[in-house]
Protein backbone atom coordinates (compact mmCIF):
# COMPACT_ATOMS: atom_id res chain seq x y z
CA UNK A 1 0.00 0.00 0.00
CA UNK A 2 2.63 2.45 0.99
CA UNK A 3 6.30 2.48 0.08
CA UNK A 4 8.63 2.99 2.99
CA UNK A 5 11.11 5.78 2.50
CA UNK A 6 14.56 4.17 2.58
CA UNK A 7 17.52 6.45 3.21
CA UNK A 8 21.04 5.68 2.06
CA UNK A 9 22.32 5.54 5.59
CA UNK A 10 19.49 4.09 7.66
CA UNK A 11 17.83 0.97 6.34
CA UNK A 12 16.52 -1.96 8.38
CA UNK A 13 13.35 -3.86 9.15
CA UNK A 14 10.86 -1.51 10.72
CA UNK A 15 12.64 1.68 9.58
CA UNK A 16 11.42 4.62 11.65
CA UNK A 17 10.38 8.21 11.09
CA UNK A 18 12.11 11.43 12.15
CA UNK A 19 11.96 13.82 15.06
CA UNK A 20 10.14 17.06 14.33
CA UNK A 21 12.87 19.64 14.75
CA UNK A 22 14.89 21.87 12.46
CA UNK A 23 18.59 22.28 11.80
CA UNK A 24 21.64 20.25 12.55
CA UNK A 25 22.57 21.27 16.09
CA UNK A 26 21.89 19.18 19.21
CA UNK A 27 18.28 19.18 20.35
CA UNK A 28 17.40 21.53 23.19
CA UNK A 29 15.36 18.88 24.99
CA UNK A 30 16.96 15.52 25.51
CA UNK A 31 15.68 12.31 27.02
CA UNK A 32 17.22 12.99 30.43
CA UNK A 33 15.42 14.51 33.41
CA UNK A 34 16.56 17.98 34.54
CA UNK A 35 17.11 18.37 38.30
CA UNK A 36 15.37 21.79 38.21
CA UNK A 37 12.35 20.53 36.30
CA UNK A 38 8.96 20.18 38.05
CA UNK A 39 6.91 17.33 36.57
CA UNK A 40 3.37 18.15 35.47
CA UNK A 41 0.75 16.05 37.27
CA UNK A 42 -2.96 15.37 36.94
CA UNK A 43 -5.48 16.18 39.66
CA UNK A 44 -4.99 12.59 40.82
CA UNK A 45 -1.27 13.11 41.42
CA UNK A 46 -0.04 11.02 38.49
CA UNK A 47 2.39 12.25 35.80
CA UNK A 48 0.44 14.11 33.14
CA UNK A 49 1.09 12.56 29.72
CA UNK A 50 -1.91 14.21 28.07
CA UNK A 51 -1.41 15.84 24.70
CA UNK A 52 -0.21 14.91 21.22
CA UNK A 53 3.20 13.31 20.71
CA UNK A 54 5.51 12.44 17.85
CA UNK A 55 6.78 8.85 18.05
CA UNK A 56 8.99 8.82 14.97
CA UNK A 57 12.74 8.28 15.11
CA UNK A 58 15.59 8.41 12.62
CA UNK A 59 17.20 5.70 14.70
CA UNK A 60 16.41 2.37 12.99
CA UNK A 61 14.68 -0.41 14.89
CA UNK A 62 17.62 -2.74 14.18
CA UNK A 63 21.30 -1.86 14.12
CA UNK A 64 22.89 -2.02 10.67
CA UNK A 65 24.90 -5.24 10.48
CA UNK A 66 28.11 -3.50 9.47
CA UNK A 67 28.20 -1.63 12.81
CA UNK A 68 28.64 -4.84 14.80
CA UNK A 69 28.72 -4.02 18.53
CA UNK A 70 28.81 -0.23 18.07
CA UNK A 71 25.81 0.94 20.11
CA UNK A 72 26.21 4.74 19.76
CA UNK A 73 27.35 7.40 17.31
CA UNK A 74 29.61 10.33 18.05
CA UNK A 75 28.18 13.78 17.42
CA UNK A 76 30.42 14.15 14.36
CA UNK A 77 29.07 10.89 12.94
CA UNK A 78 25.50 12.01 13.59
CA UNK A 79 26.02 15.33 11.78
CA UNK A 80 27.35 13.43 8.76
CA UNK A 81 24.38 11.05 8.82
CA UNK A 82 21.91 13.94 9.03
CA UNK A 83 23.59 15.66 6.08
CA UNK A 84 23.26 12.48 4.03
CA UNK A 85 19.57 12.21 4.93
CA UNK A 86 18.97 15.83 3.96
CA UNK A 87 20.60 15.28 0.57
CA UNK A 88 18.42 12.20 0.04
CA UNK A 89 15.27 14.20 0.83
CA UNK A 90 16.35 17.08 -1.42
CA UNK A 91 16.83 14.64 -4.30
CA UNK A 92 13.43 13.11 -3.57
CA UNK A 93 11.75 16.52 -3.72
CA UNK A 94 13.33 17.41 -7.08
CA UNK A 95 10.91 17.41 -10.05
CA UNK A 96 10.90 14.29 -12.19
CA UNK A 97 12.17 14.60 -15.75
CA UNK A 98 9.05 14.82 -17.95
CA UNK A 99 11.09 13.47 -20.90
CA UNK A 100 12.21 10.31 -19.10
CA UNK A 101 11.66 6.98 -20.84
CA UNK A 102 8.68 4.81 -20.04
CA UNK A 103 9.29 2.00 -17.52
CA UNK A 104 10.40 -1.32 -18.91
CA UNK A 105 7.70 -3.93 -19.34
CA UNK A 106 7.05 -5.61 -15.99
CA UNK A 107 8.87 -2.94 -13.98
CA UNK A 108 7.52 -2.04 -10.54
CA UNK A 109 6.00 1.45 -10.55
CA UNK A 110 6.22 3.02 -7.12
CA UNK A 111 5.25 6.41 -5.70
CA UNK A 112 8.18 8.49 -6.96
CA UNK A 113 5.87 11.25 -8.18
CA UNK A 114 3.98 11.41 -4.89
CA UNK A 115 6.69 11.10 -2.23
CA UNK A 116 7.05 14.83 -1.71
CA UNK A 117 3.51 15.24 -0.43
CA UNK A 118 2.58 11.82 1.01
CA UNK A 119 3.79 12.73 4.53
CA UNK A 120 6.97 10.79 3.84
CA UNK A 121 9.03 13.91 4.46
CA UNK A 122 10.29 13.87 8.02
CA UNK A 123 13.09 16.06 9.31
CA UNK A 124 16.59 14.53 8.96
CA UNK A 125 17.41 14.83 12.66
CA UNK A 126 18.64 12.03 14.92
CA UNK A 127 16.99 12.33 18.35
CA UNK A 128 19.07 11.40 21.41
CA UNK A 129 17.85 8.51 23.55
CA UNK A 130 18.80 8.91 27.22
CA UNK A 131 21.40 11.45 26.13
CA UNK A 132 23.03 9.16 23.54
CA UNK A 133 22.85 8.91 19.77
CA UNK A 134 21.96 5.22 19.47
CA UNK A 135 22.65 3.07 16.43
CA UNK A 136 19.41 1.12 17.00
CA UNK A 137 16.19 1.30 19.00
CA UNK A 138 16.79 -2.29 20.16
CA UNK A 139 19.22 -2.44 23.07
CA UNK A 140 18.82 -6.12 23.96
CA UNK A 141 20.03 -8.45 22.42
CA UNK A 142 23.33 -6.57 22.59
CA UNK A 143 23.82 -6.73 18.81
CA UNK A 144 20.78 -4.47 18.46
CA UNK A 145 18.94 -6.86 16.16
CA UNK A 146 15.80 -9.00 16.25
CA UNK A 147 16.82 -12.65 16.80
CA UNK A 148 16.15 -15.22 14.08
CA UNK A 149 12.77 -16.91 14.21
CA UNK A 150 12.88 -20.32 15.84
CA UNK A 151 12.92 -23.41 13.67
CA UNK A 152 9.50 -24.79 12.70
CA UNK A 153 7.63 -21.60 13.64
CA UNK A 154 5.00 -20.67 11.05
CA UNK A 155 2.92 -17.56 11.54
CA UNK A 156 -0.64 -16.93 10.38
CA UNK A 157 0.31 -16.10 6.80
CA UNK A 158 2.77 -18.98 6.45
CA UNK A 159 0.06 -21.39 7.58
CA UNK A 160 -2.34 -19.85 5.06
CA UNK A 161 0.17 -20.41 2.27
CA UNK A 162 0.77 -23.99 3.39
CA UNK A 163 -2.97 -24.65 3.28
CA UNK A 164 -3.07 -23.51 -0.34
CA UNK A 165 -4.92 -20.22 0.25
CA UNK A 166 -3.42 -17.38 -1.76
CA UNK A 167 -3.17 -13.67 -1.01
CA UNK A 168 -5.99 -12.88 -3.47
CA UNK A 169 -8.34 -15.72 -2.48
CA UNK A 170 -10.13 -13.42 -0.04
CA UNK A 171 -9.67 -10.23 1.97
CA UNK A 172 -8.11 -12.16 4.86
CA UNK A 173 -5.00 -12.80 2.80
CA UNK A 174 -4.26 -9.12 2.29
CA UNK A 175 -2.17 -6.93 4.65
CA UNK A 176 -4.09 -5.39 7.52
CA UNK A 177 -3.13 -1.89 6.37
CA UNK A 178 -4.62 -2.57 2.93
CA UNK A 179 -7.85 -3.62 4.63
CA UNK A 180 -7.84 -0.40 6.70
CA UNK A 181 -7.88 -2.40 9.93
CA UNK A 182 -4.59 -1.48 11.60
CA UNK A 183 -1.27 -0.01 10.52
CA UNK A 184 2.13 -0.84 11.96
CA UNK A 185 3.29 -3.40 14.46
CA UNK A 186 1.18 -5.25 17.05
CA UNK A 187 0.95 -1.95 18.93
CA UNK A 188 1.08 0.91 16.41
CA UNK A 189 3.65 3.03 18.27
CA UNK A 190 5.87 0.03 19.10
CA UNK A 191 7.85 0.48 15.88
CA UNK A 192 7.30 3.89 14.25
CA UNK A 193 5.90 4.14 10.76
CA UNK A 194 7.01 6.68 8.17
CA UNK A 195 3.57 8.20 7.68
CA UNK A 196 1.91 10.33 10.36
CA UNK A 197 3.76 8.94 13.42
CA UNK A 198 1.66 10.97 15.84
CA UNK A 199 -0.35 9.86 18.85
CA UNK A 200 -2.66 11.43 21.43
CA UNK A 201 -2.74 10.48 25.10
CA UNK A 202 -5.80 11.10 27.29
CA UNK A 203 -5.90 9.90 30.89
CA UNK A 204 -7.96 9.92 34.07
CA UNK A 205 -7.63 8.09 37.35
CA UNK A 206 -8.66 4.69 35.98
CA UNK A 207 -7.75 4.67 32.26
CA UNK A 208 -5.18 5.86 29.75
CA UNK A 209 -6.14 6.14 26.08
CA UNK A 210 -3.43 6.10 23.38
CA UNK A 211 -4.69 6.90 19.89
CA UNK A 212 -2.43 6.92 16.84
CA UNK A 213 -3.15 9.08 13.81
CA UNK A 214 -2.67 6.33 11.23
CA UNK A 215 -6.02 4.51 10.89
CA UNK A 216 -7.09 6.17 14.18
CA UNK A 217 -6.23 3.17 16.33
CA UNK A 218 -7.37 3.83 19.91
CA UNK A 219 -6.01 1.64 22.70
CA UNK A 220 -7.74 1.73 26.12
CA UNK A 221 -5.42 0.83 29.02
CA UNK A 222 -7.08 -0.16 32.30
CA UNK A 223 -5.13 1.05 35.34
CA UNK A 224 -4.88 -0.96 38.53
CA UNK A 225 -6.33 -4.08 36.90
CA UNK A 226 -3.96 -7.03 37.22
CA UNK A 227 -6.15 -9.38 35.17
CA UNK A 228 -6.57 -9.56 31.44
CA UNK A 229 -10.07 -10.02 30.12
CA UNK A 230 -11.83 -13.00 28.55
CA UNK A 231 -8.96 -14.37 26.48
CA UNK A 232 -10.51 -13.26 23.19
CA UNK A 233 -7.80 -12.13 20.74
CA UNK A 234 -8.07 -8.44 19.88
CA UNK A 235 -6.45 -5.97 17.52
CA UNK A 236 -3.63 -4.41 19.61
CA UNK A 237 -4.28 -6.95 22.37
CA UNK A 238 -5.67 -6.36 25.86
CA UNK A 239 -3.78 -3.74 27.90
CA UNK A 240 -3.57 -3.28 31.67
CA UNK A 241 -1.33 -0.77 33.43
CA UNK A 242 -0.01 0.36 36.78
CA UNK A 243 2.23 3.08 38.21
CA UNK A 244 5.80 2.20 39.16
CA UNK A 245 6.64 5.44 40.91
CA UNK A 246 6.31 8.04 38.16
CA UNK A 247 6.57 5.50 35.34
CA UNK A 248 3.48 4.13 33.62
CA UNK A 249 3.96 0.40 33.01
CA UNK A 250 1.62 -1.21 30.45
CA UNK A 251 1.34 -4.97 29.92
CA UNK A 252 -0.41 -6.18 26.78
CA UNK A 253 -1.27 -9.69 25.57
CA UNK A 254 -3.99 -11.41 23.57
CA UNK A 255 -3.08 -10.22 20.08
CA UNK A 256 -4.63 -11.52 16.88
CA UNK A 257 -2.35 -13.82 14.84
CA UNK A 258 -2.95 -11.72 11.71
CA UNK A 259 -0.80 -8.99 13.29
CA UNK A 260 2.37 -10.99 12.66
CA UNK A 261 4.62 -9.05 10.31
CA UNK A 262 8.36 -8.93 9.79
CA UNK A 263 7.99 -5.93 7.48
CA UNK A 264 6.63 -3.66 10.20
CA UNK A 265 8.57 -5.06 13.12
CA UNK A 266 7.84 -8.37 14.81
CA UNK A 267 6.37 -11.73 13.93
CA UNK A 268 4.14 -13.16 16.61
CA UNK A 269 2.21 -16.14 17.93
CA UNK A 270 -0.66 -16.28 20.43
CA UNK A 271 2.02 -16.05 23.17
CA UNK A 272 3.21 -12.59 22.10
CA UNK A 273 3.35 -10.10 25.00
CA UNK A 274 4.59 -6.53 25.30
CA UNK A 275 5.59 -4.57 28.39
CA UNK A 276 5.90 -0.80 27.85
CA UNK A 277 7.30 1.87 30.16
CA UNK A 278 6.39 5.57 29.74
CA UNK A 279 8.41 8.08 31.78
CA UNK A 280 8.16 11.88 31.51
CA UNK A 281 11.67 13.32 31.32
CA UNK A 282 10.67 16.95 30.58
CA UNK A 283 7.55 18.86 29.59
CA UNK A 284 8.23 17.86 25.99
CA UNK A 285 9.82 14.39 26.13
CA UNK A 286 8.82 10.87 27.17
CA UNK A 287 11.35 8.09 27.57
CA UNK A 288 9.60 5.10 26.00
CA UNK A 289 10.89 1.59 26.66
CA UNK A 290 9.48 -1.78 25.68
CA UNK A 291 10.17 -5.49 26.06
CA UNK A 292 8.70 -8.05 23.68
CA UNK A 293 8.46 -11.73 24.62
CA UNK A 294 7.27 -14.64 22.51
CA UNK A 295 8.65 -18.04 23.42
CA UNK A 296 7.33 -19.69 20.26
CA UNK A 297 8.83 -17.17 17.87
CA UNK A 298 12.08 -15.89 19.37
CA UNK A 299 12.71 -17.74 22.62
CA UNK A 300 14.28 -14.67 24.23
CA UNK A 301 13.08 -11.17 25.21
CA UNK A 302 13.72 -8.19 22.92
CA UNK A 303 13.99 -4.72 24.49
CA UNK A 304 14.20 -1.25 22.99
CA UNK A 305 14.14 2.43 23.92
CA UNK A 306 13.09 5.58 22.15
CA UNK A 307 12.25 9.23 22.81
CA UNK A 308 8.75 10.59 22.19
CA UNK A 309 8.58 14.37 21.63
CA UNK A 310 5.59 16.62 22.28
CA UNK A 311 3.99 18.23 19.24
CA UNK A 312 3.38 22.00 19.27
CA UNK A 313 -0.04 22.96 20.72
CA UNK A 314 -1.39 23.99 17.32
CA UNK A 315 -0.70 20.55 15.82
CA UNK A 316 -3.60 18.13 16.15
CA UNK A 317 -4.34 14.62 15.00
CA UNK A 318 -6.19 14.65 11.71
CA UNK A 319 -9.07 12.38 10.83
CA UNK A 320 -7.52 9.52 8.88
CA UNK A 321 -9.36 8.43 5.75
CA UNK A 322 -8.28 4.99 4.53
CA UNK A 323 -9.55 4.33 1.02
CA UNK A 324 -7.56 1.21 0.20
CA UNK A 325 -10.09 -1.07 1.90
CA UNK A 326 -12.96 0.55 0.00
CA UNK A 327 -11.43 0.63 -3.48
CA UNK A 328 -8.06 -1.08 -3.90
CA UNK A 329 -8.98 -4.24 -2.02
CA UNK A 330 -12.14 -4.77 -4.04
CA UNK A 331 -10.21 -4.19 -7.27
CA UNK A 332 -7.51 -6.71 -6.27
CA UNK A 333 -10.06 -9.41 -5.56
CA UNK A 334 -12.09 -8.60 -8.69
CA UNK A 335 -8.96 -8.82 -10.82
CA UNK A 336 -8.09 -12.21 -9.32
CA UNK A 337 -11.58 -13.56 -10.07
CA UNK A 338 -11.37 -12.29 -13.67
CA UNK A 339 -8.03 -14.06 -14.12
CA UNK A 340 -9.62 -17.28 -12.85
CA UNK A 341 -12.52 -16.95 -15.30
CA UNK A 342 -10.15 -16.25 -18.20
CA UNK A 343 -8.03 -19.28 -17.26
CA UNK A 344 -11.13 -21.52 -17.31
CA UNK A 345 -12.24 -20.15 -20.69
CA UNK A 346 -8.84 -20.94 -22.18
CA UNK A 347 -9.00 -24.58 -21.11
Amino acid sequence: MFRLLVTLLFSSIGFSGAAQSEGFGPLATQDEPNSDWLMSRTEHGHPNFQGTWFFGSRTPLQRPKDLGTQSTYTELEVRALEQGMRMRLDNQAAPLDPSRDAPEKGAVIRQEADDSFLAHYLEPVVTPIAGEYRTSVIVDPPDGRIPPVRDNFADFYAERRQSGLGAADGPEGQPLSGRCLIFGAAIPNLTPVMMNPNLQIVQNQDYVMVMTEMVHDARIIRLGDEHHEDGVARWMGDSVGYWDGDTLVVQTKGFRPEQSTARMGFRLSEDFEVTERYTLTSDDTIHYGFTVTDEQVYGKPISGERTLTRNPPEERLYDFECHEGNYSLAAILRGARMEEVQAELQQ
